[in-house]
């Protein structure tokens, strides 16, 4: 491993250092607004392998494995706007409030993230600058956008879960996420618990809290957006053909709570 000690304290991102943000559909018709947290697994150069095993950096506690498939058909099939972030959660996770002790994590699971230990300010800052904030301003600009245009928005949180965790399996195939808003999490339940070879979480494997979560919170509680979260159990979406027939159930379901929101004047 190759343990770049040389540090970034003004500017993280340089030349042959992609964009943190991706966006697929920006054009698109439907209410849904998607977004993927950890949709990626980039390093920037200047951190080198942050003193991780290659191997390790495959793994979960690197990126969410096989939501950008999911994601990325999901946006087409709907016709929904989707907006990604590239780079690895071990850089700066975009799904954590910026002071929260696993923003920057030291340690994942069992892993320890050398490069992550010690860090200065400048740093730190860095990271937030270039990475957490140019994806949740692009979020907000869109939200913004959208509702001075008087578009209606649902904002839909992407992600997938590891199926042990700790030593511990988990059954979920699919699990609903919320805190306040209960208005689609309840009819994806309903739709999800439908389906006859689903097992289903309720707020499960996880539940959004304001002290561990920021894009529900922030883009969808504060704004006051019907919203929910989805976790995927990985093995499930592990290749294409999985990530391909997620989507489409998805895709299903979704265009069928649309009728039901609109039948309900809650999407006009």
């Amino acid at each position: 491993m190759a343990l770049d000690t040389a540090g970034v304290t003004d500017q993280l991102l340089n030349e042959g250092d992609i964009p943190p943000v991706h966006e697929v559909n920006a054009g698109g018709a439907s209410p849904f607004l998607l977004t993927s947290d950890h949709f990626g697994r980039i390093l920037p150069r200047a951190l080198g392998d942050l003193g991780v095993a290659e191997a390790e950096l495959t793994r979960h506690i690197a990126w969410d494995i096989g939501i950008a498939g999911v994601a990325e058909r999901l946006a087409r099939m709907l016709d929904a706007h989707l907006i990604a972030q590239r780079y690895s959660r071990l850089v700066i996770d975009c799904n954590r409030p910026p002071g929260a002790a696993s923003s920057i994590p030291v340690i994942s699971e069992a892993t320890a993230i050398p490069r992550n230990e010690g860090i200065s300010e400048h740093e730190r800052g860095a990271r937030r600058r270039e990475i957490f904030e140019p994806y949740h301003h692009r979020i907000n600009a869109v939200i913004d956008g959208r509702l001075h245009d008087k578009r209606p928005t649902v904002l839909v949180s992407l992600h997938s879960f590891t199926p042990v965790y700790a030593g511990v399996e988990r059954p979920w195939h699919i699990g609903t996420l919320y805190n306040r808003d209960t208005v689609l999490p309840h009819l994806l339940l309903k739709h999800l618990r439908a389906e006859s070879d689903l097992v289903v979480g309720d707020n499960e494997p996880y539940a959004v809290n304001d002290l561990t979560d920021y894009t529900i919170p922030v883009h969808g509680e504060a704004r006051g957006l019907v919203n929910t979260g989805i976790e995927i159990r990985q093995d499930l979406i592990a290749d294409q053909s999985g990530e391909q027939q997620w989507a489409e159930r998805l895709a299903r379901i979704f265009a069928e709570i649309e009728v039901e929101l609109r039948a309900e004047r809650v999407v006009d």
